[in-house]
């Protein structure tokens, strides 16, 4: 069966928009990632265009004065407002997600990096760009079929479940929040309760800690690296959809090892 590259690297850099809507650290480190390819090689496989924001207050202008990147901001809280509509009404999202793609035309983007975009992705926007999100659980883990730890509270809903790892995976974005195709799952890391503190009593705090470890050991880490090997032609898919890595079918995706990415000036 044949394999499509999601990017064809002899086409140039990947040119990406880094969707954001708070404090930007993963855009951070993407954009960190990028000048230490661009360093080690001379250039990068991939190049943040510009940077786009649905909030007003994120730290988007900060971030993009910091690395010499446009900015594009359009509050959707005023949208909707301005509309009379609530922010959940999905009708004047797919306008608002229509009005984006058209604001992004000119940097010439092919995908979006969601780094810490807050806001449900319409099919409008879904099928505009190639579109890239990171989750804090492994996606590949099932019950019955299913997606496991899914929304908000995957890392509350591992720690009540009893896992002592926790794992970050990269993923398309898709209609169905968090069904979207694997591309990378992190390394694990290991579950840490405080002194006196327990899962049963303590499971917020708990949880908040220990997503910001694995935030830093496992977003920062494989987010960074996806957007690469998406850019140096690794991840493909094939006539159903399947994603393909290196040549071979990954439906789980692929585990992290920092030797697929390592900044060399021949890899």
């Amino acid at each position: 069966m044949a394999v499509t590259p999601f990017h064809d690297p002899s086409r140039g850099a990947l040119r990406i928009a880094g969707f954001m809507s708070g404090s930007g650290t993963n855009l951070r480190r993407i954009l960190e990632h990028q000048e230490a390819l661009r360093l080690a090689r001379g250039r990068a496989p991939y190049e943040v265009a510009v940077i786009f924001s649905d909030t007003a207050d994120s730290n988007a202008p900060a971030i993009g004065k910091d690395h010499d990147v446009p900015v594009v901001i359009r509050d959707l809280r005023g949208y909707c407002r301005q509309r009379g509509k609530p922010r959940r009404d999905m009708a004047v999202r797919a306008q608002y997600d229509a009005e984006t793609l058209t604001a992004l035309r000119p940097f010439g983007v092919q995908a979006a990096a969601f780094a810490g975009y807050m806001s449900i992705a319409s099919p409008v926007l879904v099928g505009g760009l190639l579109s890239v999100n990171v989750h804090p659980a492994d996606l590949s883990i099932r019950m019955e079929g299913a997606r496991k730890y899914k929304g908000d509270h995957a890392v509350a809903d591992a720690l009540r479940a009893g896992e002592t790892h926790l794992a970050s995976s990269t993923h398309i974005v898709e209609p169905e929040v968090d069904e979207g195709r694997i591309l990378l799952v992190s390394p694990p890391v290991d579950v840490v309760v405080g002194e006196g503190l327990s899962i049963e009593k303590d499971l917020e705090a708990i949880a908040a800690a220990n997503q910001d470890r694995l935030k830093e050991a496992g977003d920062w880490v494989i987010f960074p690296a996806t957007l690469q090997l998406i850019a140096e032609g690794r991840f493909a898919r094939d006539e159903a959809g399947t994603v393909h890595f290196d040549g071979r079918p990954a439906p789980d995706g692929v585990r992290y090892d920092a030797r697929l990415v390592t900044p060399t000036a021949n890899g």
